[in-house]
Order: structure tokens, then sequence, then C-alpha cells
């Protein structure tokens, strides 16, 4: 009996340990749990995030998708690395339109046929009729016909039109005068319209 005293005393020794020490571990980690912040409750009304998948799903869907016409250069969408010294380029060298009105402008003078004159009054008309049948009448200072396109001398220069002006209308026939602004020096042309072309005819011979 007496030897096994000792043998006792150790087993009780041993167990004694062990509960300390599992004691121990139970608050360390307790003691951690309680360091970490919990968890905000989630809020009410909101779905909750939708975690992304591992395959990548959510980012296919979310990315843009572009079609070839997108990057198709126009009028609305133009590259702003290009240069437009092209495009400036053609606008210097376009035709510069006559903002007066015109009558007739879709035939040419020669295409005219003048069919009556009007003396009586203050002012004096005169009647064309274009290749369709339909007349017009004209007055004095009034520009008729198509335009004549005329190219610009010096380098870079616009083109600009050129138009006939209903210069007099007399007894027989209808003067038109055309004049160059850009060369104020040269006289104007002059073309006269006979009113009976037959008898202007007969009268050179």
């Amino acid at each position: 009996m007496i030897a096994r005293k000792p043998a006792l005393l150790v087993a009780l020794g041993l167990l004694l340990m062990a509960a300390a020490i599992g004691c121990d571990d139970d608050n360390k980690a307790n003691l951690f749990s309680e360091s970490e912040p919990a968890a905000p409750p989630p809020r009410r009304g909101l779905p909750p995030a939708a975690s992304a998948s591992p395959d990548g799903g959510d980012d296919a869907e979310s990315k843009l998708a572009f079609r070839e016409e997108d990057f198709v250069e126009t009028d609305l969408s133009r590259d702003p690395f290009r240069s437009f010294s092209k495009v400036f380029k053609q606008e210097t060298a376009s035709t510069a339109r006559t903002q007066r009105e015109v009558l007739l402008e879709r035939y040419a003078v020669d295409e005219l046929r003048l069919v009556g004159i009007v003396t009586g009054g203050a002012e004096h008309r005169a009647m064309f009729v274009d290749p369709t049948g339909t007349g017009w009448i004209v007055h004095r200072g009034q520009f008729m016909g198509k335009a004549e396109l005329v190219r610009g001398s010096g380098p870079g220069s616009a083109s600009y039109e050129l138009n006939w002006r209903v210069d007099r209308i007399r007894d027989g026939d209808v003067v038109l005068v055309r004049e160059d602004p850009a060369h104020s020096d040269i006289p104007p042309a002059t073309m006269v319209i006979p009113l009976r072309p037959e008898d202007s005819a007969s009268a050179s011979r």
C-alpha cells in the first residue's frame, strides 16, 4: 500500500496538469473569438450581394460587345488623331455659290426661246419658253440661265459661278451681259437674243 501511493499521486498530478492546459486553450480560443469584429447585420430591402462565379461568367456578361461598324469613321464619329489638312484643302477648293436669285437656272441660255416682248409701260418685259414649254417673264436686271463655272487663277483659289443678266429689252431683241467680278478690267460678255431669228438671219445676208 505504501508503494502504490507515490504512483497514485503522480497520476493525479498528471490529470490536474492536463486539465489546467485544457482550460488555458479554451480561454485563449474565447479571447481570440471575442477580439474579432462581428459581421454587420444585413440591411433590409437590399438583396444580398451575389458572389462572383469562379468561371468568370458575370465578368463575361458585363463586357461590352463591339461591332466592326463601330470603328468605321463617319462625319459623326471622326478619328481625333487624323489630320484635317485634306478636309481644309477640299473646302478651300470648293465652288463659291452665288446667293442671288436666278431664273431658269436649270437650262442654258441657248436652250431658251424668246417668244414675246412687251415694251409698253414703265418697264419692258420679255417672255422666254424653256424646253418643257413653260413660259417665264423676265425684267431688266434679273439673272437668268445656267451658271458658267470659272476656275480661280491663283493656287488654292475657289471656283466661282457667272450668270447672264438682262441688260436691255428692246422692241426686237433682248440684250444679256455677263460680268466677271474677279476681272473688272475686262469688258463684260454680251449676248443678243432676237425675237425673230429668221429676220435677223435674212438681214445679215
